[in-house]
């Protein structure tokens, strides 16, 4: 059985392979990493995470200069941020990974005081199949709480999302 191409106003959007593969060229995917580590992230401020360089960005709807993702239909996306993180200081309250989108923000919270001393990397993670409409943003932040140093963002974090419905 030959592949099925499925057209829509004169543009191929859909393959499907003789073995029922599905595959849809612009369907909203993107993986962003770090251009470089991301060093002196301040206490008591919320960044926004740097992740200017694309692995791919499938239908072009991730600005790798904002580190944004924009929703370009309405719909689910799953979203995901993971971050590894240097020099964590036992004296913060908290260190907050954050997925900012237009609707709301999904978060993942650590103390650092259950490792009894400062560490040296801890890696974190936020997920979220997150209701966005078109034109919704999608950005990745960090939020410190107290203590007195400044921490880093190492290169193999990634920030990435696809439509899912």
């Amino acid at each position: 059985m030959a592949l099925t191409k499925v057209r829509g106003a004169g543009i191929s959007g859909m393959t499907i392979s003789a073995n029922n593969e599905v595959s849809m060229t612009s369907q909203p995917a993107f993986l962003a990493r770090p251009s470089s580590a991301q060093n002196g992230i301040a206490v008591g401020a919320t960044t926004t995470l740097n992740f200017g360089t694309e692995v791919y960005d499938q239908n072009g709807d991730y600005n790798n200069s904002t580190s944004t993702f924009t929703a370009p239909v309405t719909g689910r996306y799953y979203l995901n941020v993971q971050v590894r993180m240097d020099d964590l200081d036992i004296d913060v309250d908290l260190y907050e990974l954050q997925i900012v989108t237009s609707n709301r923000t999904y978060l993942s919270i650590i103390d650092p005081d259950f490792a009894d001393q400062n560490m040296g990397y801890f890696t974190m993670q936020v997920n979220a199949i997150a209701d966005m409409d078109a034109s919704d943003t999608a950005i990745a932040k960090m939020r410190i709480v107290g203590g007195a140093n400044t921490m880093g963002v190492q290169t193999d974090s990634h920030f990435s999302g696809f439509l899912v419905a």
